[in-house]
C-alpha cells in the first residue's frame, strides 16, 4: 500500500461565516472582513472602504448585534452551532480514512485555521465542500479564495512566503441539481407540512441575493436557483399557482435580484394567500438570513401586508437532518474516488440505508 493511502483525506466542510460574539464589538470585527471581500462588495477599494470604515462600521455593527441576539442560542452562534453538528456527523460516519474539519470565510474556525491543522497532521490532499449548492461569485468563489491563498501560503502580491508544499486540493462542485440535494430537501419539507395543523397555501422559495450587475457580467447564480426551485417543486408535486421564487437580503443602492423577497411576503394576504410556508433552498444551515430575516422580519412584513402570523411558517435549513448529512457523506465519497484505498472506495459506492422518519 503507498504511503498516501494510509493517510486520511482531509474534508473541510467550507461556511461564509458568522461573528464570535452577538455584540457590537463582535459584529465591527466581522463585518469589516465580510464586508471588504472584493467578492462580496466589488468596488474600488479607494471608492468602497471610506465609506466602509467611515459610515457603515459605526453604524452598522450596533443594529446587526441587536438582531444576532434575537436568535444566539446558548452553545453560540446558530450556523456555528449548526455547522460543528454536520462535521461531527459527518465524521462519524466517512469514519477513520477521512478528517473532517470545518472552515470559514470569515470569522473563525476559519479556512486558513482549517489547512494549517490538516497539514500539522500530515494531510496533504484536502477535500472542500461548499456549503452552497448553488455557485455564486459571492460565496463559493470566497471559498475558493480562501482555501488557495491558505493552501499556498499567499500573503501579499509580492511576498517571499509562499510555501515550499502545497497539498493537493479537490474542490465538490456546485450540486444545486444533484437529486440526492433534492431528494434531502423533498423529505425535510414534506416532514415538516405534515407536523402542521394546517396545509399552507403557498410555498415561498426565497434565496439569498446579489446584485443584478453581477449576472450580466457571468455570474450564474439566478440561473441555477431558478433550476433547483424547479426541480424541488417538481418533487414535491406542486402546481404552478402553489410556489414562487423570491430573492432576500439586498443591500445599497444597486438593483438586486428580483422579486424582493420581503415586496413578496408583505403582498400574500392581497392576492389571498394565509398560510405561507418559507423555505430557503441555498443556505443549508440556520443563520441570520434565515431564522431573523425570514423567521421574525419575514413574519412581520407577512403581518403588515394584513396576514395572520401564527399561519406564518418557516421551515428550517436543512442543518443536521439525516438526509443532509447522507448527502454530504455522498458527495464527499463520490469526490474522493481514486483518494481512498480501493477496497473503501468499493464500499463506499453503496447506497446508504439510513432510515428517515416518515
Amino acid at each position: 500500500m503507498h504511503e498516501a493511502e494510509t493517510k486520511p483525506i482531509g474534508v473541510i466542510v467550507a461556511q461564509l461565516g458568522t461573528p464570535e460574539a452577538p455584540t457590537a464589538k463582535g459584529l465591527r470585527t466581522y463585518l469589516a472582513e465580510f464586508l471588504s471581500d472584493m467578492r462580496v462588495i466589488d468596488y474600488h477599494p479607494l471608492v468602497w472602504q471610506p465609506i466602509l470604515r467611515g459610515i457603515i462600521l459605526r453604524v452598522r455593527p450596533s443594529k446587526s448585534a441587536r438582531l444576532y441576539q434575537r436568535i444566539w442560542l446558548k452553545e453560540g452562534s446558530p450556523l456555528l452551532v449548526y455547522s460543528q453538528r454536520q462535521v461531527e456527523k459527518l465524521q462519524a460516519i466517512l469514519g477513520d480514512h477521512y478528517r473532517v474539519i470545518l472552515g470559514m470565510t470569515y470569522g473563525r474556525p476559519n479556512i486558513k485555521d482549517a489547512v494549517a491543522t490538516l497539514e500539522a497532521e500530515g494531510i496533504d490532499r484536502i477535500l472542500v465542500l461548499p456549503m452552497f449548492p448553488q455557485y455564486s461569485s459571492t460565496t463559493t468563489a470566497s471559498i475558493y479564495d480562501a482555501v488557495y491563498d491558505a493552501a499556498a501560503g499567499n500573503r501579499a502580491s509580492f511576498a517571499h512566503q509562499r510555501k515550499r508544499f502545497v497539498p493537493t486540493l479537490r474542490f465538490v462542485e456546485p450540486y444545486y441539481d444533484d437529486p440526492r440535494y433534492i431528494d434531502a430537501m423533498k423529505t425535510h419539507l414534506q416532514q415538516t407540512i405534515n407536523s402542521l395543523s394546517y396545509v399552507p397555501d403557498q410555498y415561498i422559495i426565497t434565496f439569498h441575493g446579489i446584485p443584478d450587475r453581477y449576472l450580466r457580467t457571468g455570474d450564474p447564480y439566478r440561473q441555477q436557483c431558478e433550476h433547483t426551485a424547479n426541480l424541488l417543486a417538481d418533487a414535491m408535486g406542486w402546481r404552478a399557482d402553489e410556489w414562487q421564487i423570491c430573492f432576500q437580503s439586498r443591500f445599497g443602492p444597486e438593483e438586486w435580484l428580483q422579486p424582493y423577497t420581503d415586496q413578496v411576503l408583505e403582498g400574500l394576504h392581497h392576492q389571498g394567500y394565509e398560510r405561507p410556508l418559507v423555505f430557503s433552498p441555498g443556505f443549508v444551515t440556520d443563520c441570520l438570513e434565515t431564522l431573523d430575516e425570514l423567521g421574525n422580519e419575514g413574519q412581520e412584513q407577512f403581518e403588515e401586508g394584513g396576514g395572520h402570523p401564527e399561519t406564518y411558517h418557516l421551515a428550517s435549513c436543512l442543518n443536521d437532518h439525516p438526509a443532509w448529512i447522507d448527502t454530504m457523506v455522498e458527495l464527499v465519497r463520490q469526490n474522493a474516488l481514486g483518494w481512498a484505498p480501493q477496497e473503501h472506495e468499493e464500499a463506499d459506492l453503496l447506497p446508504s440505508f439510513s432510515v428517515h422518519p416518515n
